[in-house]
């Protein structure tokens, strides 16, 4: 629609005065005619009546006009676009933000890649870690460790099966819908992640190789209705690896180049890793081995580690880096060895060691107080959820492990609401030595520390994924209820600045 002040608005001709009408009078009382004119045919006792009528005539013209002056009930709308419905019908509505259209994908992008699951992995099979819908076999080494009433909520779950999660979870929504023009939001069910990750090991994948499969998805879903009419913008994915391992920007370089492929500029991002310059990413939580099925399992398992006794003040799971100077993990592992019986204790991981098997990891976890997360191959690592799910004090030293990845599930913004749940110590004070990591966690007392654990155990369910198709319910909401709902608030909230913009040009 052309704009300015030259153009008048579409309805304008609705208001003009056609050629040859009466001119109006300047009477107040009528805009024809004033009443001292009324033809001298009709009777003086039918005159009154015939006043109040023309009046009444007048009031409903004038109505008429300013309504059809209001440009909000000219805008058009896309032919998928959320109705916004009167306020008073948005608790009755179980879906206020929309509804999710899932597309089913050719089985090459999804399906194929799991019944090829042999293949994913150049040194060992992947079947066995992706089944039970990417939980993987059940944790029995956990007996004794977790509560016998939830060992079978426990699982030896891969960090990087969202894909698998994410799908079961959505296929099976409350806002699923089958029908694309109900839709305000639109999921790509592609698991990327397996399909570059068979490749980054590899010493014979090429570049091209890493890409096939995201360049056969864009060209397919190209071709699709929905992604015409918006470009993308109201698409969302699942990506079950961190956001670096798709972004190839040279020929030769790590992983592949799927973020940076034309038509996945609009697209939304679910990551385990996200990357904090492109607002299109979007960190969730790293899958860990607890699938809780019901609320009261949650609520078990919350009191279970709350009222853990903590015999260690700090501990640490990981591996040095030998090829790496100055390698900070390795400080670690050395400042906790000083640090003295009772004050901390480590698995070293190194070798593989500690893998998807969660006894010795998970039981020193529930036995320290606070845990220390360096940053990991990439800035974040599943320890730290694994840590917080034991109801234990994460201890981050780089701010892009947490503060500034996982916005909609760890309260941040400010280091006081940042210090109610953590701690935060800057790697280089203890590189050089100015700072003793068991000094700093001494000195911020039990009180607060009991403070600090309740505040993580509340966190609890919105970090972990409900076994249950439908959710954990009573209006508890675990990580992929969380996410969902931020896609959906996010979709709405730009499809509601677009309105505004309509309506201001309009």
């Amino acid at each position: 629609m052309l704009t300015g002040s030259q153009t008048p608005p579409p309805e304008a001709h609705l208001l003009k005065k056609p050629k040859g009408a009466p001119q109006a009078s300047s009477s107040p009382l009528h805009p024809l005619k004033s009443p001292g004119a009324l033809p001298c045919s009709v009777p003086f006792r039918h005159r009154p009546v015939l006043v109040l009528s023309l009046l009444a005539l007048q009031l409903l013209l004038l109505l008429s006009a300013r309504f059809l002056h209001a440009p909000h009930l000219l805008l058009r709308r896309r032919s998928h676009s959320t109705h916004h419905p009167p306020a008073a019908t948005l608790t009755d509505n179980p879906c206020p933000s929309g509804r999710i259209y899932v597309y089913d994908l050719p089985p090459v992008l999804n399906a194929d890649l799991i019944a090829a699951c042999n293949d994913l992995s150049p040194w060992a099979s992947r079947c066995v870690a992706l089944s039970n819908g990417g939980f993987g076999p059940p944790a029995a080494d956990l007996a004794g460790v977790v509560p016998s009433s939830l060992l079978a909520s426990w699982y030896s779950t891969d960090q990087f099966a969202a894909e698998l999660i994410f799908h079961r979870r959505i296929l099976n929504h409350r806002c699923r819908t089958a029908d694309p023009s109900a839709a305000a939001a639109f999921y790509v069910p592609f698991y990327a992640g397996l399909a570059v990750g068979k490749h980054l090991w590899s010493s014979t994948s090429t570049s091209g190789d890493r890409d096939r499969d995201c360049a056969i998805l864009l060209r397919w879903i190209k071709n699709q209705d929905p992604w015409k009419q918006s470009n993308g913008w109201d698409h969302f994915i699942t990506l079950g690896r961190i956001t670096w391992d798709f972004r190839r920007s040279r020929e030769g370089d790590w992983g592949g180049s799927f973020l940076y492929m034309p038509g996945m500029e609009n697209v939304t991002r679910l990551l385990i890793e996200r990357n904090p310059w492109d607002g299109k990413d979007v960190g969730i939580p790293y899958p860990t081995g607890f699938h809780p099925r019901t609320v009261d399992e949650v609520r078990e398992w919350q009191q279970f580690v709350l009222n853990r006794n903590r015999s260690t003040l700090f501990g640490f799971v990981g591996a040095a880096r030998s090829g790496f100077k100055d390698d900070f993990r390795a400080l670690l592992l050395g400042e906790c060895g000083r640090a003295g019986k009772g004050r901390c204790r480590s698995v070293d991981c190194g070798g593989g060691r500690c893998g998807n098997r969660s006894a010795e990891t998970l039981s020193l976890f529930l036995d320290s107080v606070f845990c220390l997360q360096p940053r990991g191959d990439s800035f974040t690592r599943r320890s730290m959820f694994d840590c917080m799910l034991a109801g234990a004090v994460p201890v981050l030293f780089w701010r892009r492990s947490a503060y500034v990845q996982y916005r909609w599930y760890l309260p941040g913004g400010d280091e006081e609401r940042e210090g109610d749940w953590s701690v935060f110590i800057d790697r280089r004070d203890v590189r050089s030595g100015a700072v003793s990591v068991k000094k700093v966690l001494e000195k911020i007392g039990e009180e607060r520390a009991r403070r600090m654990r309740e505040k993580v155990v509340e966190m609890i369910p919105k970090l972990l994924y409900s076994a249950t198709v439908g959710g954990l319910g009573e209006g508890m909401q675990d990580a992929f209820d969380v996410a969902v709902a931020g896609v959906l608030r996010r979709f709405r909230e730009k499809q509601l600045r677009l309105h505004r913009e309509e309506d201001e040009r309009v």
